[in-house]
């Protein structure tokens, strides 16, 4: 397809976005080069567009631009990355340019960051699990292949940690397939994107992982194209050479930030808490690339993470990805600040595929009823607690105590893990049945008889 038109000056500039008059016809999405006064080649594309102007959003920011001497190079396409194999184990910037001072990508082959539709008819349910090495996620929030499971984290907790985890450890097991890992930072301090890159580095799984990073101190705006650029590389890893993708993208909250500032400059009629009333689209637009497809023997596992403000899980941020996604994990600052990691709570925490996914010739068959009875456990523990704290310990049955042992030792031994212990599934499992040694066998009315007398010590 042929370049469209250039034009020289334009009518205004607002924060991220640049408006021009009386242009051609121009489609929405298209991909924009400006060039400022020095000669400096920006990226962009169109954000809106009418009959009498045309408002177009740069990602590297509008500082320095010059109302009179800027051109705007319209290309009659969307933004479009390269994509190819030799772009695994490298770092590049939000909207894809190297930053580990290696050649810029070559490639044949070029992609629409905005992805291609995909019927859903081609899709195919989503089995076989990912072992993450986390016992908290492995056992009672199983991460399915082809899944979108959030991380909702609070300020200060340690999603970071878990995520870097995540990305050292995961891993497909019992068949030989091609793995790869997508991670994604958004909005993070340079301190932050460091630790990334120095841990990854450190442990040898660099060379696996292929880095998209926006940093906190690059334009905002960048941050909405980040993960499309990201998500378009992981596709063309699955759906073309056949892996099994990992995606991890950090921070979600600071995407949606920057949505919302694009929204309130263009003058949008805000939502809930100032966000544009297309947040649940736009944000469906990113979750829904992850999955499998009939034709193709690779898929696109997401494991994104957001921060709630204030801890709320009812905010919208939170909320609507809940809507979208296939379950959550949710970090908890009361398990934080006893010094549990990872502190992933036990009972709002939740993974909607295991279910279809677990057990005999997946993971172990007695997999399903021990996560059954482990949730249950938990339940009850927290009921004795509550009870405990009005009428004191003392006052508690010895079935109670019994209960606030397990509980203990759920939280202390289960939960609970080294950042660089890598536990396998059956470890995983085994240390359920251990936990639950704290508790008579008559009260375990979730496992089958033969499921106790072939793992039960208690």
């Amino acid at each position: 397809m042929q370049d469209g038109r250039e034009y020289i000056g334009i009518k205004e500039i607002v924060g991220p976005l640049i408006i021009l008059e009386k242009t051609h016809n121009i489609g929405y999405n298209e991909f924009v080069e400006v060039e400022d006064k020095n000669g400096q080649i920006l990226s962009g594309v169109v954000l809106d567009t009418s009959k009498e102007a045309v408002v177009v959003q740069v990602f590297e920011g509008t500082m320095g631009l010059d109302i009179k001497r800027t051109k705007a190079r319209f290309k009659n396409k969307p933004l479009m990355i390269p994509v190819t194999k030799e772009m695994t184990g490298r770092i590049f910037s939000g909207t894809g340019k190297p930053l580990d001072r290696a050649p810029y990508p070559v490639s044949r082959e070029y992609r629409n960051v905005n992805g291609d539709p995909v019927n859903p008819t081609a899709r195919t349910y989503p089995r076989k699990f990912i072992q993450t090495g986390v016992s908290s996620i492995d056992g009672m929030n199983t991460l399915i292949r082809g899944q979108k499971l959030p991380i909702f984290s609070g300020s200060g907790l340690v999603h970071n940690k878990l995520a870097a985890q995540i990305t050292r450890q995961a891993q497909i097991v019992g068949e030989r397939s091609d793995f790869a890992i997508v991670f994604v930072a958004m909005g993070v301090k340079n301190d932050v994107a460091h630790y990334f890159i120095k841990n990854f580095e450190d442990s040898g799984v660099l060379q696996n992982v292929t880095m998209f990073l926006s940093l906190a101190s690059d334009p905002s705006i960048e941050r909405l194209i980040t993960p499309r650029c990201a998500l378009t590389f992981a596709e063309f890893l699955a759906f073309n050479l056949g892996y099994h993708v990992l995606v991890i993208m950090t921070d979600m909250s600071n995407y949606c930030e920057a949505l919302r500032e694009i929204s309130t400059i263009r003058g949008e009629i805000p939502g809930r808490k100032g966000y544009p009333g297309y947040l649940y689209s736009d944000l469906a637009s990113l979750y829904e690339r992850s999955g499998m497809l009939k034709d193709s023997k690779g898929s696109i596992t997401q494991l994104p993470i957001l921060t709630m403000p204030n801890d709320d899980i009812s905010h919208p941020v939170p909320d609507l990805t809940g809507y979208i996604t296939e379950g959550q994990i949710v970090l908890e600052r009361d398990l934080h600040n006893r010094g549990i990691y990872p502190p992933v709570a036990g009972l709002p925490s939740l993974s909607r595929l295991m279910k279809d996914s677990i057990g005999k010739d997946l993971t172990r068959e007695d997999h399903p009823h021990l996560a059954s009875q482990l949730f249950a456990s938990y339940a009850r523990v927290k009921d004795v607690r509550a009870l405990a704290s009005v009428i004191g310990e003392e006052e508690l049955t010895p079935l109670d105590h019994q209960y606030l042992k397990f509980g203990e030792s759920f939280e202390r031994e289960f939960l609970s893990q080294d950042e660089y212990e890598n536990r396998s599934i059956e470890q995983t499992l085994d240390m359920g049945w251990k936990v639950l040694a704290h508790l008579p066998q008559e009260e375990l009315n979730r496992l089958t008889e033969e499921e106790i007398l072939k793992y039960f010590a208690g």
